[in-house]
């Protein structure tokens, strides 16, 4: 894939990595993701706004070599120090010795410690700052634990057009557009589940930053461009705000068939009572599409039997995430079973201590489950489509 113009003097000139399936170590990427790196060309100078991931390096500089020889580029802009966004800029910046790279005052700290850069070659930037291109003009906004302390936002003001890095992102390789991708919103709440959430409250800020700017385009680090940006911008705004809908996330793992018996009990009570009902068997559930769910659910369902004097590690792993990725869920129940000792809804109550979820009420099966722990499920299904309903 070549250079792509967007507009006059700004060009795609990332990278699409189809083959990738897995991001942190932890991410499945079932469809590959995308490292967009943009070059903006001025009057007078140019600028390349963040890099591409180790490995990728050659495609981009064939990419910008289409449009400006890479020597001559005046400015890298890091809006973001990770490698999968700044992880060329050693290669840049030693075939461009006039380059200099631009970023927040966290941003430099981090220039020097992953890539060497030198003070001599850094501009540190603040709020509000603009670099003037000849007309083109970059104005950078402060976006710190989005998901980095240094985050920045670049801004082109002339074009209206929104550079924020991996906020409003997505993990696809498919589409250059938006509209080239029917399913975009989902891939978007799959990502701000998986990246963003546990910073809402820093996104919630930055949103409120870019209520001042007029938007044309948005132009993220990961997946497609946004030139209709209203409708992410909107999705966005609901996101960041906590608001969930009549939904609950019921995920289990089951030995031997107790818990699962018991999760689909009260996830068929609950589907029953007119509330959407998401169900994941943490076995092979793909935890992308959980952190999708946890974005808009307001209940969470968590089961799973004793082992070894606890919950059942993937248990204790989806409680663990569940806690760390800091969902707007407001109301939790929890399922288990047990042989011997009953601690699994002990252990799961430990790992979310400190969690905001109202614990509506456990039910613990010996063995399997029998006629009075159908009935706390029945109960509790009563109480929890009551509680999601607000009622």
């Amino acid at each position: 894939m070549k250079s792509v113009k967007l507009l006059d003097g700004v060009y795609w000139v990332g990278v699409k990595d189809w083959s990738r399936r897995i991001f942190d170590s932890l991410i499945p990427l079932p469809e590959g993701t995308s490292y967009n790196a943009y070059l903006v060309v001025g009057n007078e100078k140019s600028a390349l706004i963040d890099t591409v991931n180790p490995g990728f390096e050659r495609e981009l500089e064939e990419k910008v070599s289409e449009i400006v020889p890479l020597k001559e580029i005046d400015y890298v802009v890091m809006n973001h120090a990770e490698p999968d966004h700044a992880g060329a800029i050693p290669y840049i910046m030693e075939r461009n010795k006039k380059a200099l790279l631009i970023t927040t005052e966290k941003g430099k700290e981090l220039a020097k410690a992953y890539y060497n850069v030198p003070d001599e070659r850094i501009i540190v930037v603040k709020d509000g700052d603009e670099v003037d291109l000849g007309g083109k003009t970059l104005r950078f906004i402060e976006a710190p634990w989005l998901h980095w302390p240094e985050t920045m936002f670049t801004y082109l003001v002339e074009d209206k057009v929104l550079f924020p890095c991996d906020f409003f992102g997505a993990h696809t390789a498919h589409g250059l557009y938006d509209d080239e991708v029917p399913s975009i919103i989902e891939y978007a709440q799959r990502y701000f589940g998986e990246i963003m959430m546990p910073f809402a409250g820093m996104a919630k800020r930055a949103m409120e930053k870019l209520k001042g700017l007029e938007i044309k385009m948005i132009a993220p680090s990961h997946g497609p461009i946004y030139r209709n940006p209203e409708r992410i911008l909107k999705a966005y705004e609901s996101w960041v705000n906590g608001e969930t809908r009549e939904k609950v996330l019921v995920a289990y793992v089951s030995m031997w068939g107790s818990n699962r018996e018991m999760a689909k009990e009260l996830a068929d009570l609950l589907v029953a009572k007119g509330i959407d009902v998401k169900v994941y068997d943490l076995v092979s559930a793909d935890i992308g599409e959980l952190a999708k769910d946890l974005v808009d659910s307001r209940a969470i369902v968590l089961a799973a039997p004793t082992v070894l004097g606890s919950a059942h590690p993937l248990a204790v792993y989806a409680a663990y995430l569940v806690k760390a990725l800091r969902p707007p869920a407001k109301y939790a129940v929890l399922i288990g079973s047990h042989g011997w000792h009953g601690r699994s809804i002990d252990a799961i109550l430990e790992i979310l201590k400190g969690a905001n979820f109202e614990v509506l009420g456990t039910v613990d099966a010996h063995a399997r489950p029998k006629e009075e722990d159908y009935k706390a499920l029945h109960s509790l299904a009563d109480l929890l489509a009551k509680k999601v309903r607000g009622e």
